[in-house]
């Protein structure tokens, strides 16, 4: 047998194949794996990378990452920012050191900045006067400045196409507070709006987050990154970074359907993922949807109050058909072959979309599908079962169960009795559903050792305040969740998730073994990837093994304010 491309030996890698769990080399030729076994079995090979004991894995696949919102250079995180001082302090400072932006921007606000309320305009006076535009960690609510509010024309009575202004209920007058967002600002008319009035939309600023957070993508050991919410306008971005090389790890663009589309638009979605001509780094589809909204500003769909707002439950995105609008359009988009990805926090908005799958399934009489439910955060006992007996997978991300991001709404707004509902990878592991893990970004950090952390602890990322510790999940399952779970959840389990010979080469060299710290979650976030490779190239490497290629997240310009930190823990 001729000497192959590369031999990664000396290794401990965990393959997933259940055929041979563990080998300790892993043999590569152009972009396939050709073996994979004992070391001492192992082919010659051109190159040999000597790993002393490193874990080798398949590459990480992170199921729902926004490589579009990556953090901006104009903007201001307010990451770890739990106060209005603090947030006052990081904005004033910003405007003061960027005389040259006509808008002042914010990023990843929490939502309990001000005890018992939300921020309104009044928190923002007198830090400049210059409008502010403040986005929520979730993307899902914004929060302007009075200047602001002037300049959109929302303070003398007009409505904006990128969200839903909030008004006080006494006087009518605009609070500052925008909610639905996200749903709203892909739309072609939202986003054509935004683009307009916020420089950080433009199609400049998005191509530039998306290189940048294509870059961190790879160099964390994502291999296959599934862009969840992509709008027909802005697909045009991702051929061009296929053109210019800026895909270094594949990318799954789930295309947009936004509320009040009609059969046309779905049509046009069928039409434009038959007319793309696939290729290995990039492929369209499936279709981004939405159940409801968000828990943390009461706008997700419970089935019952919420604990802290008697009377209300939320509401389901699209409310025709008597808030069963959702089961039409999925049933169309299945019987049209479109394999559908939709956004369900609330327990009713969960239930809804699974009704919806189920219908579709019985209507069209199709079978295997794979359509996704994603976020899944409080999930009633009786709807547990159906994700396996639906054959939908659960796209969650392990960081959104952290304390230090949901104490203080989330749970409040959902109540104690109701926490045994949040986020229940364990169970669904246990029930046989897809659990396909993911990140998130910029919601909350892309290192997917930060999930396999959250996932283990339960708790913040200093460790404290574990909660709901019964869903826990090892670190091997969490492993696996990023993998094999997330190949499957892509119909993609042919060619990705396992190492074994005939897979693509895509695979993670760890900078250790990761399950040394079993027993300690705390020292996987000290662990990094050490290679990623992607197709049998070296997409990204930190050198100690073999040529450093690419830089580390740690000097990468663009990765946002707190980038020193390669886990992205003080973005």
């Amino acid at each position: 047998m001729p000497a192959i491309d590369t031999l990664i030996t000396g290794a401990r890698v965990r393959t997933f194949d259940p055929a041979e769990p563990w080998a300790e080399a892993v043999g590569v030729d152009g972009d396939r794996i050709v073996y994979v076994g004992p070391a001492a079995d192992a082919p010659a090979a051109r190159r040999t990378v000597e790993a002393d004991g490193r874990l080798v894995t398949p590459g990480m696949i992170d199921s729902h990452n926004h490589l579009l919102l990556g953090f901006d250079e104009d903007a201001v995180s307010l990451e770890g920012a739990h106060d209005l001082d603090e947030v006052r302090r990081r904005i004033g400072g910003f405007a003061a050191s960027r005389p040259d932006l006509d808008w002042i921007c914010a990023e990843n606000a929490v939502y309990s900045i001000v005890e018992n309320r939300r921020p309104d305009a009044s928190d923002l006076a007198g830090l400049t006067d210059r409008p502010i535009f403040v986005t929520t960690y979730d993307q899902h609510s914004v929060w302007l400045s009075r200047a602001a509010l002037q300049a959109l024309g929302i303070l003398d009575g007009g409505d904006i196409a990128w969200g839903r202004p909030e008004r006080d209920a006494v006087t009518g007058e605009p609070t500052g507070w925008v909610t639905d967002f996200y749903t709203s600002a892909m739309t072609e008319a939202g986003l054509a709006q935004l683009q307009r009035d916020i420089p950080m939309y433009s199609p400049a600023q998005r191509y530039r987050k998306l290189q940048s957070s294509m870059r961190m993508a790879t160099a964390l050991g994502v291999t296959t990154v599934v862009e969840p919410q992509v709008p027909l306008a802005e697909l045009p971005l991702f051929e061009r970074a296929l053109a210019e090389g800026v895909l270094t790890s594949r990318v799954i663009a789930a295309l947009f359907h936004p509320v009040g589309a009609d059969g046309g638009f779905r049509r046009r979605l069928r039409d434009t993922i038959d007319g793309f001509t696939t290729d290995p780094l990039l492929q369209v589809g499936p279709v981004k949807l939405y159940s409801d909204d968000v828990i943390e500003p009461h706008t997700a769909l419970m089935l019952e109050d919420y604990a802290n707002r008697p009377g209300r439950r939320g509401r389901p995105s699209y409310a025709g058909n008597g808030g069963r609008e959702l089961v039409d359009v999925i049933t169309e988009l299945d019987r049209l072959g479109l394999q559908t990805h939709t956004h369900a926090t609330g327990d009713a908005g969960i239930r809804l979309a699974l009704d919806a799958i189920e219908n579709a399934q019985r209507v069209n009489g199709t079978v295997d599908r794979r359509h996704g439910i994603v976020h899944v955060e409080c999930l009633h006992p009786d709807d547990l079962s159906r994700f396996r007996e639906l054959g939908v997978t659960a796209a969650m991300q392990p960081r959104h169960c952290s304390p230090d991001l949901v104490a203080g709404t989330w749970m409040e707004n959902v109540g104690e009795e109701r926490w045994d509902r949040a986020w229940r990878f364990k169970s669904l592991l246990d029930s046989g559903a897809t659990v396909a893990f993911s990140s998130d970004w910029q919601v909350g950090e892309m290192d997917p050792l930060v999930g396999v952390y959250s996932a283990a602890t339960r708790a913040a990322l200093d460790g404290t305040d574990a909660w709901t510790e019964a869903e826990r999940v090892g670190i091997d399952r969490s492993l696996e969740a990023y993998t094999v779970h997330g190949a499957r959840a892509w119909h993609a389990e042919a060619d990705r998730g396992t190492l074994r010979a005939g897979m693509l080469a895509d695979l993670v060299v760890w900078s250790g073994d990761l399950y040394t710290h079993e027993g300690d979650p705390a020292g996987l976030l000290a662990e990094h990837a050490e290679v990623t490779m992607v197709g049998g190239r070296v997409a990204h490497s930190r050198g100690a093994v073999t040529d450093a290629v690419g830089t580390a997240p740690a000097t990468d310009p663009a990765a946002g304010a707190g980038a020193e930190d390669p886990h992205g823990h003080e973005h």
